[in-house]
């Protein structure tokens, strides 16, 4: 089977309180329909815990507006740690999360209503478009932007859908780009631009030249869950003037306290894996077979970008539809690249959270 890349099925949030931060996500961006909840060991990733089986619970969390959702991870075997550093502009990793909104301007005016931490004000972004940033209560950053590709209307009063992208911090644009415009489908420039940004301004050494490439992909993504997971964007920003910049995890463990990976649906996995590790980016996790986690089953590896980052693939076996009645979606032997119908997409907002 050939690879495609669906869309950005999850961003992987650290937390210290997997309940106490959903409900947050709940009130600002609607992301309240729960896929699964498991606790379980994480024996698979023992490379990044720190050489042992560490003991978690994750929950994946959607919104039907469209978009990536959150896996929302915490330990249980450990407490989750902080960056033993001030995090700042041009740290390697993943620095914000984007969060697609249908007018910008008045997710602005929600979020300022109900006192979220906003950084800065509302401004222009480099294709002259509105956004803004907000961190959560965990310090956790959001980059609110104009959003396209809605599946459904939640009414939701701030506005917002789910995650449309990421901003990841590199040491070099230009050996980075390779992974995220080939491997990853992202192949058009929409900006390349260095300088100093009014939008930046209110971060930490925000005030200094940067360098920003803002990725897009000119065709909708193909497969079951596509037309909910919608169109992504990647920007890559590069520090031109700190010479101290750090790993946003290091010393620090997978799971701990952050963004921990940025992570996409996928079809053809065995494909994927050989063109990752032509590429010089061999899967440095890989389950082989159907993990389940609990309520949900698949296929998942990792790869890290040049600076570590990582980056997770998930092949999708098995998801619950209406756990209580035995009703999944099985997707193992789904024709490559199709769409799942939308009523049965939209029988997933059945598992609504309601606060």
């Amino acid at each position: 089977m050939e690879k495609i890349i669906c869309g950005i099925q999850q961003m992987g949030i650290g937390v210290p309180d997997v309940q106490e931060i959903w409900k947050w996500y709940r009130k600002f961006f609607g992301i309240n329909i729960r896929v699964f909840e498991d606790a379980a060991d994480a024996p698979l990733m023992i490379n990044y815990t720190g050489g042992k089986v560490q003991s978690r619970t994750a929950s994946l969390a959607l919104s039907m507006e469209s978009g990536g959702g959150f896996e929302i991870w915490q330990y249980t075997s450990r407490s989750t740690e902080k960056a033993k550093f001030n995090i700042q502009l041009g740290d390697y990793g993943l620095y914000a999360c984007r969060i697609k909104s249908r007018n910008v301007k008045e997710s602005y005016n929600f979020f300022k209503k109900n006192s979220a931490d906003i950084l800065g004000k509302l401004s222009l972004d480099p294709n002259g478009e509105e956004t803004f940033f907000v961190k959560d209560p965990n310090g956790n950053i959001f980059n609110i932007v104009s959003g396209t590709g809605w599946f459904k209307d939640t009414k939701h009063p701030s506005k917002c859908g789910a995650v449309a992208g990421t901003m990841i911090g590199v040491s070099n644009i230009d050996e980075s780009i390779a992974l995220y415009q080939e491997i990853l489908g992202y192949e058009t420039i929409e900006y390349d631009q260095t300088g100093v940004f009014e939008d930046l301004s209110h971060f930490p050494k925000g005030d200094e030249k940067y360098r920003r490439v803002l990725l897009s992909h000119k065709e909708n993504r193909k497969g079951p869950f596509a037309k909910l997971l919608g169109p992504s964007k990647i920007e890559l920003i590069e520090s031109k003037d700190r010479t101290d910049c750090k790993k946003i995890f290091q010393n620090r463990f997978w799971g701990d306290w952050g963004f921990i990976h940025l992570c996409f649906d996928i079809q053809g996995m065995d494909s994927l894996q050989v063109e990752c590790e032509a590429k010089g980016y061999p899967f440095t996790v890989d389950s082989s077979n159907t993990f389940d986690m609990g309520e949900a089953g698949g296929r998942f590896s990792y790869i890290e970008d040049k600076d570590g980052t990582l980056i997770e693939f998930v092949e999708t076996h098995k998801v619950p539809v209406m756990k209580k009645l035995g009703w999944y979606i099985h997707l193992k032997n789904k024709k490559p690249g199709k769409h799942l119908p939308n009523w049965m997409i939209h029988a997933m907002g059945m598992n609504k959270v309601k606060d």
